[in-house]
C-alpha cells in the first residue's frame, strides 16, 4: 500500500506498494506510479504520465502528459520537462510529444528536458543542463545546450571520452553496456 501525506492531492488509484507521496504534491486521475517510489513535496504529475518502480522525483518537478519514466530513475530537484514545442495559450496540440527516461538514468537539479527526447539507460544529465537531443545509454551530457562529455557505468563511475576513469582504468562497451576492460 502506498503512503500518501494528508496534505497531498492524489486522484490516481494506480500507485504501487511502498510508494511515498509527500505533502503539497498533486497526482491526476490517470497517472500511473510504480512501487517503492519517492515523490517529494511540490511535485505535479499529469494524467498521461507513467512512472516505473524505485523512482525518485525530488521537490519542484512537474511531469506533464507524455512523459514515461522507467525503473530506478532519479530526477533531481526542479528539473523542468516540456511536452509542446510550440506552446500557445489556450491552444492544445492533438497529442503531446513523448519523452522517455530509460531504466537507471539520472537527471541533475534544474536541468531542462525538451520534449520528444529519450534519455538512455543509466545515462547522466548534469545539473543545470538544457537537453535538446536524445542521449544514448551510459552517456554523460551536460551544458547549455547539453553535449556528450563522457560516460558512466551502472555503478556510477565516471569515464572520460577516451573510456578511462580517474584512476586510468580502461572501459569498453559490451552488449551495449559499459564495463571494465
Amino acid at each position: 500500500m502506498p503512503t500518501i501525506h494528508q496534505l497531498a492531492e492524489v486522484q490516481s488509484s494506480d500507485i504501487g506498494e511502498g510508494t511515498f507521496i509527500w505533502q503539497f504534491s498533486i497526482v491526476l486521475k490517470n497517472a500511473k506510479i510504480g512501487k517503492n517510489c519517492n515523490i517529494n513535496c511540490h511535485v505535479f504529475i499529469e494524467n498521461e504520465v507513467i512512472i516505473g518502480d524505485n523512482v525518485t522525483v525530488k521537490a519542484g518537478v512537474q511531469l506533464w502528459d507524455g512523459i514515461i519514466i522507467e525503473d530506478n530513475v532519479f530526477i533531481g530537484p526542479n528539473v523542468t520537462f516540456t511536452n509542446d514545442l510550440i506552446p500557445r495559450s489556450k491552444q492544445y496540440p492533438e497529442f503531446f510529444i513523448r519523452t522517455t527516461i530509460k531504466n537507471g538514468a539520472s537527471i541533475g537539479a534544474n536541468a531542462t528536458i525538451i520534449g520528444g527526447n529519450t534519455i538512455g539507460e543509466c545515462a547522466l544529465i548534469g545539473a543545470g543542463s538544457v537537453l535538446t537531443e536524445d542521449v544514448p545509454p551510459y552517456h554523460v551530457y551536460y551544458g547549455n545546450p547539453a553535449k556528450h562529455k563522457g560516460f558512466i557505468t551502472e555503478e556510477g563511475t565516471l569515464v572520460n571520452l577516451q573510456l578511462k576513469d580517474k584512476n586510468l582504468n580502461e572501459y569498453r562497451f559490451e552488449n551495449k553496456k559499459l564495463i571494465l576492460k
